[in-house]
C-alpha cells in the first residue's frame, strides 16, 4: 500500500511539473527560484519614478506595446543589429516608447539576485504593476512564467498597436484581435491618466476636431503644439492635465468635459457605445480600478511563451 501511495505521489508531482511547463502562468512562479524578485524589481522602479514621475507611465506603456505585438514576450526590448530589425523603430514606438534603461537596471539587479531565472517579459509585467501602485493606483497579483522571444516584428508593431488617430470602431477591433473586449479597451485606456504625449500625436485633434473643448485646445495646447507640421513635433503635453502623475479616474472626467488629449481618447466619449462606461468610471474610481486590474491580467495572458519556447535572456536588449 505504501508503495502504491508513493507511485501516485510521483505521478501527481510529474503532472504538476508538466503543467508548469505547458502554457500555465502562475502568481507564485518564482516563489522558490527567486524569492526576492518582487522587492528587487519594485526598489528599482520606485527609484526611477522618484527621479522622474513620468517613468511610471513609460514602463506601463512598454508592457502594453509588448503584449500587443505577438504577445507578452519581451520582443519590444530587442535592439536592432546589422542582421536583425526589432520593433523599436516602428511608427508607434519610434522616439516614443522609453524606459529601456530602467528595464536594464531591473534586469541587472534581478540577475544578481537569481541569475538566469527571470525573463525580461516577466520583468515588464511586474514593472507595469509596480508603476501603477507607486503612482497611487490599484494593485493586482501578476501572473508569471513567460519566456523571452528570439524574434520581433516591425510589421506587426506597425499594424497591431492602435494609433492615436483611431476611431472607436478601429480601437474596438484592434483590442478584439487580441482577445480583449470593448470593456477591457475602455478600462485599459484609463492608463492615460498618467504620462504625456508628443505634439505630433495630438496636433490634428486640437486643430481639426470639433469634439474638444475650445478653450482647452486653444489656451492649454496650441501654444505647446504649433499647427505647422515639423514645428514642435516632440513637445509634450500631459494626457491628464488635472493629475498627470497620479493614477486615478480623472482621465474619464476629462473625457466628459471634452478634454481628451488624443483623438482616440475622446472617441471613448463621443456619443458612442462606450459613453456609459466612461460615465461609470468618471463617478467611481473603484469601478475603474476593478476593471483595469482585471483587464491588465487578461492582457498579460496574450500568447505567452512558456515551457521550452523562447529563452531567458541574459541581456534584455539581445538574444542570447
Amino acid at each position: 500500500m505504501a508503495s502504491l501511495t508513493r507511485t501516485f505521489a510521483t505521478l501527481a508531482l510529474c503532472c504538476l511539473l508538466l503543467g508548469s511547463t505547458n502554457g500555465q502562468l502562475s502568481t507564485n512562479y518564482y516563489s522558490y527560484s527567486c524569492p526576492n524578485l518582487f522587492t528587487t524589481v519594485k526598489d528599482v522602479v520606485a527609484s526611477a519614478i522618484a527621479k522622474e514621475a513620468r517613468m511610471g507611465a513609460s514602463l506601463l506603456r512598454l508592457f502594453f506595446h509588448d503584449c500587443f505585438v505577438n504577445g507578452c514576450d519581451g520582443s519590444i526590448l530587442l535592439d536592432d543589429t546589422p542582421t536583425f530589425t526589432g520593433e523599436k523603430t516602428a511608427k508607434p514606438n519610434n522616439n516614443s516608447v522609453r524606459g529601456f534603461e530602467v528595464v536594464d537596471q531591473i534586469k541587472s539587479a534581478v540577475e544578481k539576485a537569481c541569475p538566469g531565472v527571470v525573463s525580461c517579459a516577466d520583468i515588464l509585467a511586474i514593472a507595469a504593476r509596480d508603476s501603477v501602485v507607486i503612482l497611487k493606483g490599484p494593485t493586482w497579483d501578476v501572473k508569471l512564467g513567460r519566456r523571452d522571444s528570439k524574434t520581433a516584428s516591425l510589421q506587426n508593431a506597425n499594424n497591431d498597436i492602435p494609433p492615436p488617430t483611431s476611431s472607436l470602431s478601429n480601437l474596438t477591433s484592434k483590442y478584439a484581435a487580441k482577445g480583449l473586449s470593448a470593456k477591457d479597451m475602455v478600462a485599459l485606456s484609463g492608463a492615460h491618466t498618467i504620462g504625456q504625449a508628443r505634439c505630433t500625436n495630438f496636433r490634428d485633434h486640437i486643430y481639426n476636431d470639433t469634439n474638444i473643448e475650445a478653450s482647452f485646445a486653444r489656451s492649454s495646447l496650441q501654444s505647446v503644439c504649433p499647427k505647422l507640421t515639423g514645428s514642435g513635433d516632440n513637445n509634450l503635453a500631459p494626457l491628464d492635465t488635472h493629475t498627470p502623475t497620479t493614477f486615478d479616474n480623472y482621465y474619464f472626467k476629462n473625457l466628459i468635459s471634452k478634454r481628451g488629449l488624443l483623438h482616440s481618447d475622446q472617441e471613448l466619449f463621443n456619443g458612442g457605445s462606450t459613453d456609459s462606461q466612461v460615465k461609470s468610471y468618471s463617478s467611481s474610481s473603484t469601478a475603474f480600478f476593478a476593471d483595469f486590474t482585471s483587464a491588465m491580467i487578461k492582457m498579460g495572458d496574450i500568447s505567452p511563451l512558456t515551457g521550452s519556447n523562447g529563452e531567458i535572456r541574459k541581456n534584455c536588449r539581445k538574444i542570447n
